[in-house]
């Protein structure tokens, strides 16, 4: 029988981490049955201490050792809460895999959240970041985030307005601290339209000979697309982009695309703005395949930073802000890291 919650002491975080960069903990705490999650927190070892909620490590870098107890949610049950055989409700609980989820609700014939398959993680760190991929961003289909609000000290249900996602932001991720997520209700459907507007996403399809895709053929375009475009995590540590697609004035994208014609450019999240390629503007100041020592770039995406055995996190981050100091330098555009940082501040 699994233990309602597990406490391990000074517990080593490395393979907890897809950066696989050596951290410790002085506590983890690992509850699998959320309703144990306020007797948990009140456990005389971890009073005082911060709390740092990690799910699959896949989007933080270890620039140092975690300052307090770290958390695990590991209950990973998915249950169908409604289908009215159009649209379909699914609660998923904190520790269950992404990947996981998306490839389930793919095979029970749902749409919504194939565009995001083989994205690394837990369900509840995706709302977090408001993860998105390939022209989807997963706040358009989640209904509900259940989370324990330290603050209040009791259990919350934010519907999706309460959860404020932008992109890649979250009323979490504004707030880091306050709410543990421990499950994530869906708003799927069986009847929806594919998104395929997504640059190379059609392409693939074509190529695949899917004349009519539905969430299966979309999600097996994605995870060829990625695999062909991205290391995978199990063998070069990485956390998928490391950053941020910078949001611009409309005057200075208009400027930067006229002396740069190829350079991507996007509607941005707000009137007068444009949304510019991190990616290419890195490759841009020649850092794709870049490496010192075994901190690097990945040779296949600008935007993927890699540990190619023994990086450390501090190593990783004195990368990342060389390479966004070169961008402000050539293009006089700021990048923010999409990863959480741990024992470190982008600015300093």
């Amino acid at each position: 029988m699994t233990a309602l919650y597990q406490l391990v002491r000074d517990a080593d975080l490395t393979a907890r981490n897809t950066f696989r960069v050596p951290a410790r903990a002085p506590w983890l705490l690992q509850v699998n049955d959320s309703t144990t999650l306020p007797d948990a927190l009140v456990l005389d070892q971890l009073r005082g201490l911060p709390l740092l909620p990690l799910g699959g490590g896949s989007n933080l870098l270890f620039a140092g050792d975690a300052p307090g107890a770290v958390l695990v949610m590991g209950g990973r049950r998915v249950e169908l809460l409604h289908d009215d055989g159009g649209r379909v409700r699914v609660r998923a609980e904190a520790g269950a895999e992404w990947h996981g989820l998306v490839m389930w609700s793919v095979e029970q014939g749902l749409r919504g959240l194939e565009n995001l398959a083989l994205i690394p993680g837990s369900v509840g760190a995706a709302p977090i970041q408001n993860i998105g991929a390939y022209g989807v961003e997963v706040g358009e289909h989640i209904a509900a985030v259940e989370a324990w609000d330290l603050q209040a000290g009791g259990w919350v249900r934010l519907d999706r307005t309460a959860c404020a996602f932008g992109y890649r932001d979250s009323a979490f991720k504004r707030q880091p601290g306050r709410w543990i997520v421990a499950a994530v209700e869906f708003e799927l459907s069986r009847t929806a339209a594919p998104r395929l507007d997504y640059a190379g996403l059609a392409d693939e399809l074509a190529a695949m000979g899917a004349s009519a895709p539905g969430p299966r053929e979309v999600a097996e375009a994605v995870i060829r697309i990625r695999r062909r475009k991205l290391p995978d995590p199990a063998r070069v540590g990485n956390a998928g982009s490391f950053f941020k697609n910078p949001i611009v004035p409309q005057a200075l994208a208009e400027a930067l695309r006229a002396a740069h014609p190829a350079l991507p450019v996007f509607p941005g999240d707000a009137a007068g703005t444009r949304k510019l390629s991190a990616g290419w503007l890195i490759d841009a100041c020649g850092w794709k395949g870049f490496r010192d020592g075994d901190a690097g770039v990945s040779a296949g995406h600008a935007l993927v930073l890699v540990n190619h055995g023994r990086a450390t996190g501090l190593q990783l981050l004195d990368l990342a802000r060389r390479i966004a100091a070169s961008v402000r330098e050539r293009f006089g555009v700021a990048l923010e890291p999409e990863p959480r940082l741990v024992g470190a501040d982008w600015g300093s």
